[in-house]
């Protein structure tokens, strides 16, 4: 399929990449998509994901088998996007950003390392934003006997029994050495997405944003700033007017203000491919006729995207129902979760915007939290809670605006 073909008619998904750190999520990522998600200079440095990696890929029937090898002429069946989200403990408010745009998940296990804190935080995670498509990959079998890869297959059920992901697929993989990759494929073409429905409001929202302009570049060939990130519900289309919120953001006599951005569509982009018409599914990037000092270094990154006048104003100050885990989830000590208490910050994570809010007040399952950040409150998105614990924010439960 060259770039100027059409992929609009391709079934599409958006499937996150989670679990604990050196697992080999970015591995995994790298052989399913040809793509290393890992580019900060950072990341490579450090060897682990910080902000959330994209990556696409076309599935095609290669004879009996499913394959994504861009070399392949088969029929095309399906497009993916990728989200790599970190698994490290200290970013678990990204891997928060990266659940709220996908559809599904691959929740990695090594097996020659089995269940870590971080494993057991992720799969919460995964509650705590409704995401129920689960596929389960048991890792680094190249490295394990078959005795040991059978203890941790069994350690696996065990650990997901009574969750979201007690019927899931569990599939023992090799990601460096390319086995069963086949089969993850195959698991990810049976998942169901609901497609759009007719008079759907569009709603994209905005994981990233940048300015593409390269140093130099003579200002009639200057692109405006773009949005990247996942439609939610409805359609985009070239030429719409869109409105970013909360948007743009200055300091004025030590305080923050918002500024919601209006902008025009010029072009739109899923992966390499130009498109004309987002639908939901898969990663898309916008192109916008805003001010790329608006865009750049992630600023607008959080907010919330739909056609003038759509999306609901702005606040500083919601109330949420909330629902707590019975235990804290990444430490590994099976500690219960505290009641909320007045006065307490709390970091909420609502679709790609994370924030910290104070408890102003509790009422039997309604909290009201002043905010630092302000959000765009959509009913019925769930919001993930943390609270935290020496030094570290812990995932905790999870609400919706009430």
């Amino acid at each position: 399929m060259t770039k100027n073909e059409d992929i609009s008619k391709l079934d599409t998904i958006n499937i996150g990449i989670v679990g604990h750190i050196d697992h080999g999520k970015t591995t995994l990522l790298q052989r399913l998509s040809g793509k290393w998600a890992d580019t900060h200079s950072e990341e490579l440095k450090r060897g682990i994901t910080i902000k959330l990696g994209y990556a696409d890929a076309i599935v095609r029937e290669d004879g009996d088998t499913l394959t994504v090898d861009k070399t392949s002429t088969g029929k095309a069946i399906k497009y993916i996007t990728f989200v790599d989200a970190p698994g490290h403990e200290m970013l678990m408010a990204t891997m928060l950003s990266g659940a709220a745009i996908i559809d599904a998940a691959i929740l990695v296990i090594s097996a020659s390392e089995g269940i870590k804190p971080q494993t057991s935080e992720h799969l919460v995670a995964l509650k705590a934003k409704k995401i129920s498509n689960i596929i389960i990959v048991q890792n680094k079998i190249d490295l394990v006997s078959k005795e040991m890869a059978l203890k941790s297959y069994k350690e696996i059920k065990e650990f997901v029994k009574g969750t979201i992901a007690e019927n899931s697929p569990i599939i023992p993989i090799s990601a460096t050495q390319g086995v069963n990759l086949n089969k993850v494929l195959e698991e990810i073409c049976k998942i169901k997405i609901e497609k759009p429905k007719k008079g759907e409001k569009p709603i994209f929202l905005v994981a990233r944003s940048f300015d593409i302009n390269k140093p130099g570049t003579a200002i009639k060939d200057l692109h405006g700033g773009v949005l990247g990130g996942a439609l939610k519900s409805g359609t985009l289309k070239i030429g719409d007017t869109i409105e970013v919120k909360p948007g743009y953001s200055y300091k004025k006599q030590d305080q923050y203000i918002y500024k919601t951005v209006k902008s025009e569509i010029v072009s739109m982009q899923k992966g390499d491919y130009q498109i004309k018409v987002a639908t939901p599914g898969g990663s898309l990037a916008i192109e916008t006729n805003l001010d790329p000092s608006i865009t750049k270094a992630d600023a607008l990154s959080g907010s919330v995207v739909s056609l003038e006048g759509v999306l609901p104003e702005i606040q500083e100050n919601i109330e949420m129902k909330f629902t707590l885990f019975d235990e804290v989830f990444g430490t590994g000590s099976h500690e219960p979760v505290q009641n909320l208490k007045l006065d307490e910050m709390l970091m909420l994570s609502l679709d790609t915007t994370i924030t910290v809010g104070r408890i102003s007040k509790i009422s039997g399952d309604v909290v009201s939290l002043n905010l630092k950040i302000p959000v765009v409150p959509l009913k019925g998105e769930s919001i993930g809670i943390a609270r935290n614990m020496n030094g570290h924010w812990r995932l905790i439960g999870f609400g919706e605006i009430a």
